[in-house]
């Protein structure tokens, strides 16, 4: 996976995994 953060600020941010009946929701935390 790749996540280009460049025009993001600081934050948390919240995404999204889905693969087939795989669903999970994960936090992730960017420090600039």
């Amino acid at each position: 996976v790749n996540f280009n953060a460049s025009n993001l600020s600081s934050g948390v941010y919240f995404y999204k995994l889905e693969a087939g009946d795989f669903i999970d929701t994960k936090r992730m935390l960017l420090v600039k």
